[in-house]
């Protein structure tokens, strides 16, 4: 059953110390239970890479999903879009918010019907995922001004970097809260506290489940290389890693880990200066926390 986890797993051993075969074994059994995306959500992240797709076709798969639709015309006729009058219908939903925001609005749907729906290990699902929708907004602006990165990617790969938490909190709770008190008296970064406590990070195990869910190669190496001490040579990987330093030193949600690292000297170059030089040009950052509320509220 584990076997796609185990190959998996095989591939990333010399990134970081190998890992026990009880451990691995483990691993690939917890990603392995993990649910998967809904296929609808699927369909419209595969529709909606062509920038000439028909909403009448987005429509159409958004409509035949019972869950994403209501979720969909909740969000939308929340206080924060201020439409004139309630919206009823999912075509109307997307005549108002357009093609993106409805795709990251079913995203965003998907992602908490991943997320435990209680407290396990110290999990707050609620500032998680306020910090991966803020994370996500940031990556998705960064991109604008990388050559190499496509925004929607960026936004995806944002949303979906810290998923291997979710993992820990699940199939090890005990070790997950362990890790998050070590990282909170030391003062250091999660994923190392992650690597003493349980022999692996967040990143390795966040890398297997999105390869699990079939996402692109691209994709899964920047999840991957979230930590900063991995090879970070392409855009997206450059977005994501600055998006969550930016939004951890902003305060904008807390997914287990307050520690923040310098960019890379790569990464720095790529998007124009320092930590501190980056946030300054993005301007008003908060308005994306603001919108990762609409998710939590609904």
């Amino acid at each position: 059953m584990f076997q796609p986890a185990l190959h998996s797993i095989a591939r990333m051993q010399g990134r970081q110390c190998p890992m026990s075969p009880e451990l691995a074994e483990k691993l690939a059994t917890a990603v392995d239970s993990m649910p998967g995306f809904p296929h609808s959500v699927q369909r419209i992240l595969l529709l909606t890479r062509d920038m000439n797709c028909s909403p009448k076709e987005l429509i159409q798969i958004i409509e035949q999903d019972p869950l994403v639709t209501v979720k969909v015309l909740r969000v939308v006729n929340s206080a924060h879009y201020s439409m004139p009058k309630q919206v009823t219908s999912i075509s109307h939903a997307v005549v108002y918010l357009g093609l993106n925001t409805i795709k990251n609005i079913a995203l965003g749907i998907a992602a908490i019907g991943v997320l435990p729906t209680i407290h396990l290990g110290g999990f707050d699902g609620q500032q998680y995922l306020l910090h991966s929708l803020a994370t996500a907004g940031i990556a998705k602006q960064l991109a604008y001004r990388v050559g190499d990165a496509d925004p929607m990617d960026c936004f995806i790969a944002g949303l979906l970097h810290d998923f291997g938490k979710v993992v820990f909190a699940k199939a090890m709770p005990l070790e997950f809260r362990r890790a998050l008190e070590v990282s909170q008296w030391h003062e250091t970064s999660l994923h190392q506290a992650l690597r003493d406590t349980i022999g692996v990070d967040h990143a390795v195990v966040g890398a297997m489940l999105v390869e699990k869910w079939r996402f692109a190669p691209q994709l899964v190496d920047a999840i991957r290389s979230q930590n900063g001490d991995a090879p970070m040579d392409n855009g997206m990987a450059a977005c994501v890693f600055a998006a969550n330093q930016i939004s951890k030193k902003l305060g904008l949600g807390f997914g287990g880990n307050r520690f923040v690292e310098h960019l890379p000297p790569t990464v720095a170059q790529r998007l124009g200066g320092d930590l501190d030089t980056v946030i300054a040009s993005l301007g008003n950052i908060h308005a994306l926390y603001e919108d990762a509320q609409i998710f939590v509220r609904v």
